[in-house]
């Protein structure tokens, strides 16, 4: 039996553009930070840590986090790669996962499923690949990293996110189609198009 994959969870962001944390946007009456964990969950990701910096003690009050782990990120204002940095490294402490799930909490059309068929896919490999959502015809989030990309993962710096390790790959990319994975949260004409 393989071991479990971890979720990370990044929702460090200010989402300045947005005007509101985008963490606390509900969707179908669920905050979307709290969607993203409860899909992770029953995906069958574990453990399941969040990434928060701006607005922490706010969100800390307004989501039901139950067994995720928060994780505190200082240097959250350097970007997406401060927070995939503070994450890997605090699960990497606590647990011995075969892979880690790596998310946003602004796509509002992921679901467990999805995840799940991700997680089934990176378990059923001999040669442990990445795993790519891809939409809009591009490679990204939520993906699964193996073990032997934390070190990669932890040499990200600034604004960028995981990205380019899945474009530029140095292992086999396992790619899943998301329907609907395009549409993310950045602006308040976003919150309108989701109705």
């Amino acid at each position: 039996m393989r071991m479990p994959v971890a979720a990370i969870i990044v929702a460090a962001g200010a989402s300045s553009r947005l005007g509101q944390p985008k963490q606390l946007v509900r969707v179908d009456g669920e905050p979307l930070l709290q969607r993203a964990i409860r899909c992770a969950r029953e995906a069958g990701a574990m453990p399941v840590f969040a990434v928060l910096g701006a607005y922490r003690e706010r969100i800390e009050k307004a989501v039901q986090f139950g067994d995720a782990t928060v994780i505190a990120n200082s240097e959250w204002e350097e970007g997406l790669a401060s927070s995939i940095r503070a994450g890997v490294g605090a699960m990497d402490a606590r647990t011995e996962a075969a892979g880690v799930l790596l998310m946003t909490c602004d796509q509002p059309r992921v679901t467990a499923k999805h995840l799940r068929e991700m997680i089934e896919a990176f378990d059923a490999q001999r040669e442990t690949p990445m795993i790519a959502s891809i939409y809009a015809g591009v490679r990204g989030t939520p993906a699964i990293f193996p073990r032997a990309m934390f070190a990669d993962l932890l040499g990200l710096r600034g604004d960028r996110g995981a990205r380019g390790l899945l474009v530029n790959a140095s292992l086999p990319v396992l790619e899943i189609q998301f329907e609907g994975g395009e549409v993310d949260i950045d602006r308040p004409s976003d919150l309108a198009e989701l109705g």
